[in-house]
């Protein structure tokens, strides 16, 4: 038999979903994945379910429905200033993932490079690398996570045809500053190169810090194709509903690669997230408030039980030290460990990652009610606190 797609083959089971099976598996509580454990607003979940009866469940339009593609642009122009055409520069997609292989496949030609920022989410490189496009990496470093700014002007050069930027991003919880994203539009410019911008935590942002989409800069409108949420906004995950935001020329080709990928999203879906994209500023202040409160609650108990925990503000994640604990084995290894024998499961931070990473970092999602990061907490802090139980461990 003929081999089938070499790169696809070669991709072994996510750790997002090997950790996930050993939580199962363990009886272990999962913060790992980053998902909530409740319900997202009542309003919107009732919108979906209403309006799977009112008998308009056929195909939507090819870029979603006026009533969403409306609710986007007024949304960019209300939370950022973005003024972006509802008809033209509005695509809606079956989730973000789906949304970031669009933008992919609509920006990049085979041989086309393009500059990514590591630690990174791990679907990025397997879609760059399906399009035939050359990834170019640049590492932050923890505990800072600094923007090397030599590296990632070297990394740019003829060939560049565009910068993924994950901001608030996943794993390290950065957002990045007015001073950075200034930099990172010069290189841009500088270098007649494009921007998809990962924003899906744009509301998970925790005060002082403030989200700036990179498409605000001058002279950025015309760069950047720019990425939304339903489920991270909602705390509806599994909807899979997100929305790209830009200029006319670049949607259009951002259209035609949703066209051959999903071609639609759930036309009820798509009216339960309009409704919830006019919601007052109460909801969205309320949900950076409550996850805030969840990351000082999960960062305050960790770092009882003895780990080092790094500032994040946003998204759904702190990343954690374990080197206090004496642990000979890796991320990988220590993450496996506490799950089978702590009952609680992580993420080693090495995923996000190619080749050479960290190796003492693991990540911890907080977007879980009161109750079971107490519990996870306890939990590590009566079996991490025996270090005979660590020690010697792989």
């Amino acid at each position: 038999m003929k081999p089938a797609n070499t790169m696809l083959s070669a991709l072994g089971t996510t750790i997002f979903t090997t950790m996930s099976a050993l939580a199962v598996r363990h009886g272990a509580i999962n913060l790992g994945q980053g998902f909530p454990d409740t319900e997202g607003p009542a309003d919107v979940v009732r919108a979906a379910a209403d309006a799977l009866l009112d008998g308009r469940n056929q195909y939507p339009p090819l870029t979603g429905l006026p009533e969403l593609r409306q609710a986007v642009a007024a949304a960019n122009s209300r939370f950022w200033g973005i003024e972006v055409d509802p008809t033209t520069g509005v695509v809606v997609t079956s989730g973000a993932t789906e949304a970031l292989a669009a933008c992919l496949m609509a920006l990049l030609d085979p041989g086309d490079e393009i500059v990514l920022i590591e630690p990174l989410y791990d679907t990025y490189l397997p879609v760059v690398r399906l399009v035939g496009a050359v990834p170019k990496l640049v590492r932050l470093q923890p505990p800072g996570w600094d923007l090397p700014r030599a590296e990632l002007a070297a990394a740019f050069g003829p060939r560049t045809k565009a910068l993924m930027l994950n901001s608030p991003m996943n794993p390290t919880g950065k957002v990045f500053s007015a001073d950075e994203l200034a930099f990172l539009a010069g290189l841009l410019a500088q270098h007649d190169a494009y921007a998809i911008c990962d924003e899906v935590y744009e509301h998970l942002v925790f005060a002082p810090a403030r989200h700036i989409p990179l498409m605000t800069l001058p002279g950025m409108a015309e760069r950047c194709l720019r990425i939304g949420s339903a489920g991270k906004t909602f705390s509806l995950t599994g909807w899979k509903v997100g929305y790209v935001s830009g200029p006319p020329a670049l949607t259009a080709v951002v259209a035609k690669a949703h066209q051959n990928l999903t071609f639609t999203t759930a036309p009820n879906l798509q009216r339960a997230v309009a409704l919830g994209l006019a919601k007052d500023d109460g909801y969205f202040a309320a949900l950076a408030d409550g996850l805030a409160q969840k990351r000082d609650r999960l960062s305050a108990g960790l770092r009882a039980v003895g780990f080092e925990v790094l500032p994040t503000d946003g998204s759904y994640f702190v990343i954690a030290d374990y080197s206090a604990f004496g642990f000979d084995g890796d991320d990988v290894a220590f993450c496996r460990y506490i799950t089978e024998h702590a009952g609680v499961a992580a993420i080693p931070v090495s995923a996000f990652y190619e080749g050479d990473a960290p190796r003492t970092w693991i990540r911890f999602a907080f977007c879980k009610q009161d109750s079971v990061l107490d519990e996870a907490c306890a939990r590590l802090g009566r079996f991490l606190r025996r270090p005979h139980k660590v020690r010697g461990a792989a």
